[in-house]
């Protein structure tokens, strides 16, 4: 006798669990090592590179203590009303010290940055003094290392500044040369291959839209995993379309084991008869599929493909243009991350009142495609279809709900992912 009707395709049959996503995330983070050599690369080409070891600095910053004004230097703090005190011939700018020890009880004109000589420990601001007749004149209090800079007090020589699994970014640079760093030790970049299978899917560009035949689709998935691959730091590679054929498939898996470290691809990755993705990689190769208790996503496929002694990581990810976006988000973001050299990655999310309402039931984590309104609240996209593509380009960022019941209204606060965050 066939099942009772549940009309629930969240469902599963008896006996079988979902994967609560925090399991399913931790199992992931658990089975990721970085998979790339180290090279060193200029620091003009260090801008999203993953940075291989710890780093100290090579020198402090500042090197020696300087002037943070321009101004007159003298020694110790101005404690009278009315301070007077004689110039000393000369001046200690930027690039070009004063020579010598600066006399006591004189004052010295000195420049920003310019290093302090021995003997001044203080500078007054050159808006704040008179000077006339070689005799320089101010109103004081002023404390001792007033509009100085200490030597070292940014950091230190062997001071460490950087952490290895950091991308780097163009703010990084400026740090590293203070640093005394031209150079610095990264990961390779990681290439990942995108393809695309399926008999229906149809590449944008090859076939006019009024000539496409019933039941053709578009490939969105692979540009769209192409390019959030870039957006991520990795080299995305483009594997093109594997018909529905097993001989297909395993060939186009031989070619990507030699051109790339890991592979996506969406779809053909459940239990249907043209899942050919998860049939191959059971009979040839290995593959753990998990049903996530997540919604949009569930099916998701991690294989290994034999590449000579290596294996090839396959990540599959659903067919639905939104599930896939979302478990790419979510799964293959931070493992790639890891394989890159990175640390395990975790978004940020923000606390914002709601601008929608919504009942939600037990047992999955839901993600809303979401935006930030004028307002500071986060607003939903119209559908929860896994198929509203245009949602995805609507949205920027994501609502995530928890695996526990609750009710949203206006005003409620929940908790927004940028895209951003993903990094």
């Amino acid at each position: 006798m066939p099942p009772r009707l549940r009309n629930d395709c969240f469902a599963l049959p008896a006996g079988v669990d979902w994967v609560p996503l925090d399991e399913a995330l931790a199992r992931l983070r658990a089975r990721v090592t970085p998979v790339v050599p180290v090279e060193q690369v200029a620091l003009a080409d260090s801008r999203g590179r993953v940075l291989a070891q710890d780093l100290m600095a090579l020198r402090g910053n500042p090197p020696s203590a300087n002037s943070a004004v321009d101004g007159y230097g003298f020694a110790g703090a101005a404690l009278d009303e009315l301070v007077t005190l004689p110039l000393a011939p000369g001046r200690s700018a930027a690039g070009e010290p004063y020579e010598g020890a600066l006399p006591q009880g004189y004052a010295l004109r000195i420049l920003t940055g310019a290093i302090l000589p021995e003997g001044m420990q203080t500078v007054v601001l050159q808006e704040d003094v008179e000077v006339s007749g070689g005799k320089l004149q101010f109103y004081g209090p002023l404390k001792q290392g007033a509009n100085t800079r200490r030597a070292g007090e940014d950091f230190e020589a062997g001071d460490p500044i950087l952490k290895a699994g950091r991308r780097l970014r163009g703010e990084d640079a400026a740090l590293l040369a203070a640093a005394g760093y031209a150079e610095v030790p990264v990961h390779r970049r990681l290439r990942v291959g995108v393809f695309s299978n399926g008999d229906e899917v149809i590449a944008p560009g090859t076939v006019a839209p009024e000539n496409m035949g019933a039941g053709k689709i578009y490939d969105s998935n692979r540009p769209m995993l192409l390019s959030l691959l870039q957006e991520w730091g990795f080299e995305a590679v483009d594997l093109g379309h594997v018909a529905d054929s097993r001989d297909a498939l395993r060939s186009r898996l031989d070619t990507a084991a030699e051109a790339v470290d890991a592979v996506l691809t969406s779809g053909g990755v459940s239990t249907g008869d043209e899942d050919h993705v998860s049939a191959l990689l059971r009979a040839e190769g290995r593959i753990d599929s998990w049903r996530i208790a997540i919604k949009p996503g569930r099916p998701l496929a991690l294989g290994l493909w034999p590449a000579g002694e290596a294996l090839l990581p396959i990540f599959g990810l659903p067919g639905n243009p939104v599930a896939a976006m979302v478990t790419a988000l979510l799964f293959a973001r931070p493992a790639l991350g890891v394989m890159g050299g990175e640390a395990w990655r975790q978004p940020q999310g923000y606390m914002v009142p709601a601008a929608f309402s919504k009942n939600k039931k037990r047992g999955r984590r839901e993600f809303l495609r979401a935006r930030m309104n004028s307002d500071g609240q986060a607003e939903v996209f119209r559908s929860e279809g896994s198929g509203r593509i245009s949602g995805l380009s609507w949205a920027d960022g994501l609502v995530e709900l928890p695996d526990e019941p609750c009710t949203i209204s206006e005003g409620t606060l929940v908790r927004y992912i940028p895209y951003s965050s993903f990094g």
